[in-house]
């Protein structure tokens, strides 16, 4: 499979995960000088990675919730927060991993994403 079919997977992925509407802004937000790093995200990132079998959906989104709490990316983190809850995670789920974070990266860093997990729970009506 050539990149160019990695990255139409990998987008129709990111876009069933995400919504339609915010990965076309994501893709959008910098412009020509951004389309390289949106390619590299489209065809290795949701082409190659996330398609593999290995793991389900939601598992890989909640290692990426646990990495983005732990890495301090809150922007990211709520990126990945609604891909959970579209990929089947439930906000139970959700908070046992924000739970683990405290524990293993610091009261901050977890502070920080239950916080947003509260953010996005409430706009996707969840909490």
């Amino acid at each position: 499979m050539d990149t160019k079919d990695l990255a139409d997977k990998g987008l129709k992925l990111r876009k069933e995960m995400v919504g339609a509407d915010a990965v076309e802004q994501r893709m959008a937000s910098l412009g020509p000088f951004g389309e390289p790093l949106q390619h590299i995200i489209n065809a290795y990132a949701y082409g190659d990675v996330w398609s593999r079998p290995g793991l389900s959906l939601g598992v890989k989104s909640l290692a990426m919730i646990a990495m983005m709490a732990a890495a301090n990316r809150p922007t990211e983190l709520r990126v990945h927060i609604k891909g959970a809850l579209k990929n089947g995670c439930t906000p139970e789920e959700i908070r046992e991993i924000l739970l683990l974070v405290a524990l293993y990266c610091g009261i901050p860093a977890a502070n920080e994403a239950h916080r947003a997990a509260v953010e996005v729970l409430k706009e996707e009506q969840k909490a």
